[in-house]
């Protein structure tokens, strides 16, 4: 069997932890008979195809070589926003202290051990939803603690028990990805794996990689005490969203004292007495060098697909973009589907809550009617980084859009003009909605925000639905909130209507009534 992950400290939250997703105590059931469904992997989307797999009268087993609950539960998704929260808490203060004269103590700082103590406390207390004993015994799924490999066309080998299938599931999910970057293996350097079992704040903190990871823990460690550095391979953060929303996000960087090295390349990495030093160039190759006590690493994801022995079902997959599926999820044995991270370019939970019950419907109940099958690529995706503020998009982006060729009309509303973002001090960002142009027809929307991700979904619903603008101007939204600023976007798609020559029949026709 796999040795574990470590999770440190092993307090009582941690413990409490272990023994929901992993149980030293387990007993694996014994299989009797065919499964209707094998699925390899307890993340999200292995957690999530299971239960509704099982509800729906299926003969279900799981299997998990780690933790149940994978990198959402266990180090990602729940404890990085327990600290994302924790620094938040910090900042308000600060902004209270320079606002409305609340006081702060000579030297006043968080305590970082306590932040991260808080963190382990709110994961084990989510838990116990993920917990094998839950699986088992209110949703009646054989869950197998143990190393999955594929035996055979319809096996699958857990430990030395067999499990027999009439299809199976493939949702081992991905892993920090490492990079070919001299002296940095020996640097003991940490990825989202390992970041949260930090107990003490270090001083000074750097960052290789300025996606979604590495911007929300540089947020968060520089506002509970450390010293950031950032450095990455790209002309400004964030360089999957727009600029202008990626600029928002890196002038507040810097405000907040964050170091950013844009559009530099890592050279090598020394490791002396505790410290790691990174050796890198600037664009301009000026070389250049910074110290630091720990070093994230967030450069991206590497598929879990080691170890399963696909060759030996025919199933195709690639080492860095994972296991090849059709729009069906469908793998290249039709008995093998998979879902997540391990197959997906989206590589966020709700994407692999949404592909679970994609495989779930393709694979037990419309693998015989083709015009039913659920299809991938008809997914409206939504996405957040939870930065301060937040970055939130869904469907189409300007460029995009005009990549493919597609004219577009595009409507800004600052958030300086919502009246609820301005009280609330949190006036820096901005909504977008971009449309087919002529049309009201939504293609696509960006959210800079304080709480961008609560306020991204209607503009989901809205393309979803096939709801236009106009519609969005129909619905009364409360006054005063920061989602007023969509309604104000539809408003300004309104009033571009109102051109000229309708302006001025509309002013003949007033005249007529007086």
């Amino acid at each position: 069997m796999t040795s574990l992950p470590e999770v440190s400290p092993q307090d009582a939250y941690n413990q409490t932890l272990v023994g929901n997703v992993h149980p030293a105590d387990w007993t694996n059931p014994k299989p009797e008979g065919r499964y209707n469904l094998v699925v390899v992997g307890a993340g999200s989307a292995g957690l999530i195809t299971a239960a509704i797999a099982a509800g729906l009268g299926a003969k279900v087993a799981l299997v998990e070589r780690h933790y149940l609950g994978g990198d959402c539960l266990n180090v990602g998704c729940v404890p990085s926003k327990g600290v994302i929260r924790a620094s938040r808490m910090v900042a308000e203060a600060r902004r209270a202290e320079k606002e409305i004269g609340l006081p702060l103590a000579s030297g006043a700082e968080a305590d970082f051990a306590l932040a991260m103590e808080r963190m382990r406390r709110v994961r084990a207390e989510i838990s116990h939803e993920d917990a094998a004993s839950r699986y088992r015994d209110e949703l009646g799924v054989d869950v197998y603690l143990g190393e999955a490999r594929f035996a055979g066309q319809d096996t699958v080998d857990v430990d030395g028990t067999t499990l027999r299938f009439a299809k199976a599931v493939i949702a081992t999910g991905a892993r920090a990805v490492a990079l070919p970057i001299e002296g940095l293996e020996e640097a003991d350097y940490l990825t989202n794996e390992t970041v949260f079992n930090l107990t003490e704040r270090p001083r000074r903190f750097g960052v290789i990689g300025a996606g979604p990871i590495g911007c929300e823990m540089a947020q968060a460690f520089r506002r509970l005490g450390s010293e950031v550095t950032v450095l990455h391979a790209d002309d400004h953060i964030l360089p999957r969203e727009d600029t202008d929303a990626a600029k928002i996000v890196q002038d507040q960087f810097q405000n907040e004292g964050i170091h950013l090295v844009n559009a530099c390349k890592i050279e090598r990495v020394e490791r002396a007495d505790g410290e790691r030093t990174v050796h890198f160039r600037h664009a301009d190759g000026r070389e250049d060098r910074i110290t630091v006590d720990e070093l994230l690493l967030g450069v991206g994801r590497s598929p879990n697909i080691e170890g399963l022995d696909l060759d030996k079902v025919g199933v195709r997959y690639d080492a860095r973009r994972g296991v090849q599926v059709n729009d069906h999820l469908q793998t290249t044995n039709p008995r093998i589907y998979a879902a997540g991270d391990i197959c997906m370019q989206w590589k966020f939970t709700h994407a692999a809550d949404a592909a679970a019950k994609i495989v779930v419907q393709n694979a037990l109940f419309f693998h015989r009617i083709p015009f039913m099958k659920k299809k991938l690529s008809d997914l409206v995706m939504p996405w957040c980084t939870y930065t301060d503020p937040e970055v939130a998009h869904v469907g189409m982006y300007e460029a995009e859009a005009k990549a493919k060729g597609i004219e577009i009309d595009t409507y800004t509303v600052p958030l300086t003009q919502v009246n609820r973002a301005v009280t609330d001090g949190e006036d820096e960002g901005f909504v977008k909605i971009v449309t087919k142009k002529g049309s009201d027809e939504i293609l696509g929307g960006t959210i800079v925000a304080s709480h961008a991700g609560e306020m991204i979904s209607e503009i989901t619903l809205a393309i979803v639905g096939k709801l236009g603008l106009a519609k969005i101007l129909d619905v009364i939204h409360p006054y005063p909130t920061q989602a007023e600023g969509i309604k104000r976007a539809a408003g300004l798609y309104t009033r571009g209507r109102a051109t000229p020559t309708v302006v001025k029949w509309m002013s003949r026709w007033m005249a007529l009534q007086r």
